[in-house]
């Protein structure tokens, strides 16, 4: 029997979500930290950063 396929529920980023988002970015926070802190994936983080127009992790 074949397993079932998970569902991918997307989680949108709430005004507070973005506000530590750029608190980190100022810090210079590791993305792998931010990422296990936010429960949001590396790739996602820094996306979402992209859009922002703010430097994500060490390498800028």
């Amino acid at each position: 029997m074949a397993k079932a396929k998970k569902i991918l529920a997307r989680k949108s980023y709430t005004a507070a979500d973005l506000k530590l988002l750029k608190q980190h970015s100022k810090a210079k926070t590791p993305v792998a930290r931010i990422s296990k802190q936010m429960k949001r994936s590396v790739g996602a983080l820094r996306q979402k950063a992209l859009q922002l127009g703010i430097g994500l992790g060490h390498q800028r």
